[in-house]
């Protein structure tokens, strides 16, 4: 399951450009540290498999061209270029991988029970040493698993769910989704409230270990090099 990412719009053309084309230019977050499984898995079973370098988009852009958009199309589907949406500014990036076990996926014929997740952290979250096993690709995955903190949590959701308290429920006999009621003076009222309930997925978040120091001190050279 893949790491969750946070958008944010920052820019917005109000008037279309000449050639009737509009651009919205979001920024993007891929940088999480964080990622689902679902309720259930054995948080104990959470295992590093791995590091790379990837180059990871920072801004997407959205262009619509509304003569060519309004234009009718026989698939109800529309354009698949309506609007166009282009991924840039690729940063470096480095993805770890976990592996975990967790409750089989009922569609699985083969009923598998390990499955992995992956995050995204910044250079500034790995430290020099699993870089250097990085550059001589030579990874101690156990090594490389110390340099990283995990930790769990799960969250809470809202939920619709009946209101008891502030609805009506008549008795009778219902057959075949007709009911009868047994003063058929009654009148029903379902009223519904939303409540925070227990999320399905655990979080998964994977921060760099204690070393605060270090990292205050390789700030700059990471930052004067990019």
């Amino acid at each position: 399951m893949a790491a969750l990412a946070a958008i944010s719009t920052i820019f917005f053309t109000a008037a279309p450009a000449k050639d009737g084309a509009a651009a919205q230019i979001t920024d993007l977050q891929p940088f999480t540290n964080i990622a689902e499984i679902p309720v259930g898995s054995d948080l104990a079973s959470i295992r590093f498999e791995g590091i790379k370098l990837v180059k990871v988009a920072t801004t997407r852009t959205s262009i619509t061209d509304q003569r060519y958009c309004e234009a009718g199309f026989p698939e109800p589907g529309g354009s698949m270029y309506c609007p166009f949406v282009q991924d840039g500014s690729l940063a470096p990036a480095y993805r770890i991988t976990y592996s975990y076990t967790g409750p089989a996926i009922g569609s699985d014929e083969y009923g598998d029970t390990r499955f992995t997740f992956s995050v995204t952290v910044r250079r500034l979250d790995v430290s020099p040493a699993v870089l250097q096993m990085m550059s001589a690709h030579k990874i101690n995955r156990a090594a490389a698993a110390k340099d990283f903190r995990l930790s769990t949590f799960r969250g809470l959701v809202p939920r619709v769910a009946i209101d008891d308290a502030n609805s009506v429920f008549c008795a009778g006999n219902c057959i075949d989704g007709l009911c009868t009621h047994t003063d058929r003076n009654c009148e029903e009222k379902v009223t519904y409230k939303t409540v925070a309930t227990p999320s399905d997925y655990v979080t998964v978040r994977v921060d760099p270990a204690a070393r605060d120091g270090l990292r205050a001190q390789i700030a700059p050279a990471i930052a004067a090099s990019r």
